[in-house]
Order: C-alpha cells, then structure tokens, then sequence
C-alpha cells in the first residue's frame, strides 16, 4: 500500500492511496493526511500545536556505541529532575523531548546541551535526526536547523572518541570560512 501527497498549485493538497484508490483534495494537508490513513487503516496522530513565540520544539538523545540504556544510573538525576521544558523518554537510550526558548532553535539547543553538561556532566551527542544527509529546505528553526544540530552534535562526540579536542574542531570550522 502506498500514500502519495501532492502539494498544488492553488494552495490545495492532494492524497491519493494506491491500495484503495481514494484521492482526496483538500486545502487542509492535515485533513488528507487524516482522510489517507483513515482509508488505509492506519492510525493517525495529529501535529503537536506550535510553540509559543521565541520557543522550540526539539528532542535531545545521549547515544553511545556501548549501548548503555535509559536505565542507567548515570542518567537518575536526569530523569527525575530534568531541564525546564523537557521530559525525559526511553528510546532504548536517554531522550529528552524539549519545548524550550532560544533566539533560535540553535541557540535553544545550544543552550540545553550546556545545562546538561554543567548540571549532569553528560554531553548530548544527537537530536534524532535520521538519515541527516537527506534533508531540503531553508527554514532555519525547522528540520534544516535540526539537522545542522544534529551533524554539529554528532561530529563533536565521534571527534572526542578519537581523541580530538575543541581546538582541533575549532581550526576546522576557521578553515571553511563561516563567518
């Protein structure tokens, strides 16, 4: 079975289920999506409502290769007494789904991840991002936003394993010419 959405150019959103052949246009994409896997036999959950001006909505996860669990004892404070604006989650590891302000969402993650580190002395190596090499867009408190977190994250702890420090990271960065 397969659901296709098309966005159109009148501002209408178009669904069509392959396995059953219902196609619905609507100018709500929420209320095809909802139609489509109504039809399939799929469960819907609604989009979460938006965040509050100048806040964000993001996930924090501490992964490591020794898979050390959401149970973990390093993580009890964590868990009971979490950052303002997050809970904490068991994704087979430590998560934390974050509503938390920031100027942007970077600043917001930014400023998450060195709460936990001063408070708990964990550094958060990813935002759960999957296959962050497959993103589109330019919405710099969206996705795009949370992927660039999520390689900056990421690049940083594999760096640490290796034995790489922020100077060497640093240097990196100067290299490129970002300004």
């Amino acid at each position: 079975m397969s659901l296709t959405f098309q966005r159109n150019p009148d501002g209408t959103t178009t669904g069509r289920n392959e396995g059953s052949g219902l196609t619905v246009t609507h100018v709500d994409a929420e209320e095809v999506k909802r139609r489509l896997y109504e039809d399939a036999g799929w469960e819907y959950t609604p989009p979460p409502s938006p965040v509050p001006p100048g806040f964000h909505r993001f996930s924090l996860v501490h992964e490591e290769f020794e898979a050390a669990g959401f149970a973990d004892e390093r993580y009890a404070g964590l868990r009971a007494r979490p950052p303002r604006g997050c809970v904490p989650i068991d994704r087979g590891c430590l998560a934390l789904e974050c509503e938390r302000p920031g100027r942007t969402l970077l600043d917001a993650v930014a400023g998450t991840v060195a709460e936990i580190r001063r408070e708990y002395g964990l550094v958060m190596n990813n935002v759960g991002v999957e296959k962050p090499q497959e993103w589109l867009g330019d919405d710099p408190d969206g996705h795009p936003a949370k992927t660039v977190a999520q390689l900056v994250l990421m690049a940083v702890h594999r760096a640490r394993l290796l034995g790489y420090g922020r100077r060497d990271l640093v240097r990196l960065i100067d290299a490129t010419g970002v300004e």
